[in-house]
């Protein structure tokens, strides 16, 4: 998320680097329920937490810190509601009248739109104590009226997934240009496989994905910044390019993939019936541990040489309802899933995949973490994701765009020009 984009080597500096799907510690009473109404927490003094992080592994892990939180004292209510549920009622949990407390989410442009409505808590006296994060942590989580209303947790990257057993039993390298990444393709669908997954059913944001990465690879990070801010154009012919490109991919996706969500395109490539998957490692979380060594991963594959190369490296965290009863209590919550130990705590729990944003906290030493971080700190440009660059009102407009075009990408001009249309009403709400 984020549509700040900070100085790389700032960003960079001294970071513990790159997490995956969101370091969001828990709470002392930890229940987790699929319940989705965001009723606001309990008569006896401890916070609500909302979480989406429902995939397995982080449910766990997050339980984990729930546990690790009510030691120290403090009182938290976990509710654990589905990713996309949450997604969509987020802003009704924030305008409520009893709004949950504490939510697990993402920095800059996203809790930016928020707190310009007057709906986040300012945590400024929370950064007093976080002054060995980077720069650019503190510039994401800064609102535009100067207050801090996010406290990042950990960030990941994205990649082109896939099982290394797999390509050596096809008989392929990872590529590394547009051009190489169509030849194989190529070769592993004429083994039987979709060369490309992709889960579009209950996740039709993971498109924007591949939405966001051609236009960083053709038009750069700043015009893809510029056009998520509302400072573009979606019909401009730069966007048309990203789209022509797009099609010359699109007989390898999996046609199966609009049908499920990405946790099943993931069960889909570990078990060989695709090859390749443009996914965030919090993808490991609705993985097996064990088939963990056997995944590995390839940068988006270079197209224009001349363009800087900027990678994808969201930053999740914590923000808090304004709202919120005991302003106090979420502060003290707040600064302890700051720590190095509380962020660690997450990471030993889950997939593994995570790496803190306190820059003194542990990450996993995998061969995967490395080349991730690697990625990371070679890109000359950092960005977030659609919705965390734009807001998260912008997002189902994408979605609508990208799944149409997927289905029928010959209407490419219709799609762009009705995009441009539902964009425009989003920005001038």
């Amino acid at each position: 998320m984020a549509g700040l984009a900070a100085d790389r080597r700032t960003f960079l500096k001294g970071l513990g680097m790159l997490g995956a799907a969101a370091l969001v510690p828990g709470c002392a009473t930890s229940t987790t329920n699929s319940n989705s109404s965001g009723s606001s927490g309990s008569a006896s003094g401890e916070l609500s937490l909302q979480s989406n992080l429902s995939a397995e592994q982080a449910k766990a892990a997050m339980e984990k810190l729930v546990e690790a939180y009510g030691k120290t004292g403090g009182k938290v209510k976990l509710n654990t509601v589905a990713a996309e549920i949450f997604r969509t009622q987020l802003p009704t949990y924030l305008t409520s009248a009893n709004p949950p407390d504490v939510y697990t989410w993402y920095a800059g442009s996203v809790a930016n739109s928020y707190a310009k409505k007057d709906l986040l808590l300012d945590v400024s006296s929370v950064w007093d104590g976080m002054q060995n994060y980077p720069e650019s942590m503190q510039k994401l989580s800064t609102g535009e009226n100067g207050q801090k209303i996010f406290v990042p947790t950990n960030y990941y990257w994205w990649g082109m997934f896939y099982r290394k057993s797999n390509f050596a039993k096809w008989g392929v390298t990872p590529p590394k240009t547009w051009a190489e990444f169509l030849a194989v393709c190529k070769t592993i669908q004429s083994k039987g496989v979709p060369p490309i997954g992709i889960g579009l059913g209950d996740t039709p944001w993971v498109a924007s994905a591949w939405f966001d990465y051609l236009n960083i690879r053709i038009n750069g990070a700043p015009f893809h910044r510029q056009l998520l801010a509302g400072e573009g154009r979606f019909d401009d012919p730069k966007v048309k390019a990203v789209f022509t490109k797009w099609k010359e991919a699109l007989p390898y996706f999996d046609p199966k993939g609009k049908s499920f969500p990405f946790q099943e395109a993931t069960s889909a490539l570990l078990g060989g019936k695709t090859g390749m998957f443009l996914i965030g490692t919090f993808f490991a979380d609705s993985a097996p541990k064990d088939a963990l060594d056997d995944i590995d991963f390839f940068q988006f594959p270079i197209i224009d040489p001349s363009v800087p190369v900027a990678e994808e490296a969201p930053t999740d965290g914590f923000f808090a309802s304004k709202k919120a009863k005991d302003p106090e209590a979420v502060k003290k919550f707040l600064a302890w899933v700051a720590t190095a130990e509380a962020q660690e705590i997450y990471v030993k729990n889950s997939s593994g995949t995570v790496i803190p944003a306190n820059p003194d906290g542990k990450a996993a030493d995998t061969p995967l973490v490395r080349k991730g971080k690697a990625m990371v700190q070679d890109a000359k440009e950092l960005t977030q994701f659609f919705n965390r660059d734009s807001s998260d009102a912008l997002q189902p407009t994408a979605d609508a765009a990208l799944t149409k075009f997927l289905d029928k990408p010959d209407q490419i001009d219709q799609i762009l020009k009705d995009w441009q249309a539902a964009a425009e009403k989003v920005f001038k709400a």
